[in-house]
This record gives structure tokens, C-alpha cells and sequence, in this order.
């Protein structure tokens, strides 16, 4: 175990809220992004719609991802108050960086790369354990994907079933469906994100031996986690909004439903196998393939592109940052 002053400890803790904070402002566009580009609901109410979402996935998320970060990708037993720090901020200054770009990047990879940065630098390769951390990785490619496939079959299914609605009628289905499936994604977006900062806390306060030698996670790390995200959720992100919204592909709440579905599908799975998936590229894949089951054309491919390389650089760019500022705490 490492000692570390009870101050310091309140300071990481703190760092690590900041981050899930910073996470929910960041990714406040994943879940909104489709409501408010369709005018279906004011800015100020989807912020707050989502925000609720994100703190119901507490009743109905079990803590598979916070499991998942707090041992799975570093080992907990080399885990230091150095790794952690280099860990988070890492993750912050690749959020900062692309929050102020408008680049709806990843906030669950800047944290692996942060992780794995500080990690590696501290215990070298033998401190990462490969398992959890591969199907992670390949969730980064797989997971747009998917969300790609499911939304571009759910456009073309839709159409089929409701080609004899007149389009007045269909569109209030819709609109109705709309509404569920933005709930059922802000859920899904808070039951995967927030645990993430669940993960690190737990596992800074068990390798300080504030768990008593037993890995588990205290109540109140899962509130305040939920709490933070929520809080920054709040708080929006306009210009990831207006990226997701209408950069890439006009939405309609046809359109809408399927990516807001399709992304759930694939963040909720991902959530119950333990896999700490990107809710951004969830997202980003389905409103591509709702664009892309109307015509190719309707994707706006270079803003699109642009999104995709923040993606493949996101883990190496927070990796570097983590293993820097995990060195700088070995000077001290």
C-alpha cells in the first residue's frame, strides 16, 4: 500500500470529480445532440432531461465498467497515487483540448491512454492487464461500427413499416419515440461514463489502504460520480452540439430515434460485458448511418473524417500526457 497525506487524497478525489465533471460537459452532445437539432426540446430542458438520465442509470446500471477501469486495465496492486494523477490529468488536458476544438473525441479513451501512459511509465508492460484492456481497444473500432449497421437498418425498417403513415401521423410516432430512446441513451451514456471515474477512485483509495485491503466500491464514490457527470451534463457543451447535430448529417426525429436507439443498443451492451465503450463514438457511428441510409451525399464526410482521426489519436495523445505529469510526481 502507499501513504499518501489525507489532503492529497481529498485533492485526487477531487481531480477525478473535476474529470467526470468535464466529462459530462464534454459528452453533453452525445445525448442531446439529436433532440435539439429536431427542436424537439430546448436546449435548457435536454440538458437538464439528459442530466436526469445520467444520474437514473444509479437504480439501473449494474457497476461492470467501474469495475473494469479500477482493475482491469492496470493492475490494481501496481497502482500508485503518481499513476492516478497522471491518469486523470491525461484525460483532462485531451478533453480541454477537443471541448475547445468543438471535436467530439472520447472522454473513455483519453482516460485509457491516461491510464495506460501513467501506467506503463511506473510498472512498465507487465502492469497492464492485456485482457480487458484488448477488448477495450477493439471496442474503439467496433462500436461506431455497429452503431453504424444498427442505425442504417433501423432507418430502412422504419421506413418500410410506417410507408403507408401519412407523414403528419408518422412523424408524432416518431417524435414520441424520439423523446424514449434520448432518455434511454442518457441512461446508457451516465451508466457507462460516470463509472469510469468510479474505477480510478476506487482503486487510488484501495491502493492507499483506504478499503480496508478489499477491492469494492463505497456507495458514496458511486453518488458523487453520478452526481459530477450529471452536474457537468448540466452545464452542456454547445459547440459538440452543434458538431453532432448538424455538422454531420441533418436529423429529423425519424432519423433521430434510430441513432439515438442504435447508440443505446450498443453503449447498454458494452456496459453489461464490463467494457468501458466510447459514448461519443456510440453516437457519431449511428448519426453517420442515418445519413448514409438516406444517400451518401447526406454525410457531410469531411467533418465527419475530422472526427474520426480525433478518435486514432486520442489514446496515444493522453498517453503521452499521462506519462509526463506521472514523471513529474517522481521529481517530488
Amino acid at each position: 500500500m502507499h501513504e499518501l497525506a489525507f489532503p492529497l487524497l481529498v485533492g485526487l478525489i477531487i481531480i477525478a470529480l473535476a474529470f467526470d465533471f468535464l466529462n459530462g460537459l464534454h459528452d453533453a452532445a452525445n445525448s442531446i445532440a439529436t433532440v435539439v437539432s429536431t427542436r424537439l426540446m430546448s436546449p435548457i430542458w435536454a440538458v437538464a432531461f439528459a442530466a436526469f438520465g445520467n444520474f437514473a442509470a444509479y437504480w439501473l446500471v449494474p457497476l461492470h465498467v467501474a469495475d473494469t477501469i479500477g482493475k482491469g486495465i492496470i493492475n490494481k496492486d501496481m497502482v500508485t497515487p503518481g499513476v492516478v494523477f497522471g491518469a486523470l490529468i491525461g484525460a483532462m488536458f485531451w478533453n480541454v483540448v477537443t471541448w475547445l476544438k468543438g471535436i467530439p473525441s472520447s472522454s473513455s479513451h483519453a482516460l485509457l491512454g491516461g491510464l495506460l501512459g501513467a501506467g506503463i511509465v511506473h510498472g512498465g508492460f507487465d502492469a497492464v492487464e492485456s485482457k480487458k484492456t484488448l477488448e477495450t481497444v477493439f471496442a474503439i473500432f467496433l462500436s461506431p461500427m455497429i452503431g453504424f449497421a444498427l442505425a442504417m437498418l433501423m432507418v430502412l425498417l422504419t421506413s418500410w413499416l410506417f410507408k403507408g403513415f401519412q407523414p403528419r401521423r408518422a412523424e408524432g410516432v416518431f417524435k414520441t419515440l424520439h423523446l424514449f430512446s434520448s432518455a434511454a441513451y442518457s441512461i446508457s451514456h451516465g451508466g457507462n461514463d460516470a463509472q469510469k471515474t468510479m474505477g480510478i477512485i476506487t482503486v487510488l483509495l484501495y491502493s492507499t489502504g483506504n478499503l480496508g485491503g478489499e477491492y469494492h466500491i463505497p456507495t458514496w464514490v458511486v453518488i458523487s460520480c453520478y452526481l459530477a457527470i450529471s452536474l457537468g451534463t448540466l452545464s452542456g457543451g454547445w459547440k459538440i452540439i452543434k458538431t453532432m447535430g448538424t455538422k454531420i448529417t441533418k436529423l429529423n426525429h425519424h432519423t433521430g430515434f434510430c441513432a439515438s436507439t442504435a447508440g443505446s443498443i450498443v453503449v447498454f451492451s458494452a456496459s453489461m460485458m464490463g467494457i468501458p465503450v466510447s459514448t461519443t463514438h456510440a453516437i457519431t457511428g449511428s448519426v453517420i448511418g442515418t445519413g448514409a441510409a438516406r444517400k451518401a451525399s447526406a454525410v457531410r464526410w469531411g467533418v465527419a473524417g475530422r472526427v474520426i482521426t480525433a478518435w486514432f489519436i486520442t489514446i496515444p495523445a493522453s498517453a503521452a500526457v499521462g506519462a509526463v505529469f506521472y514523471t513529474l510526481t517522481r521529481m517530488f
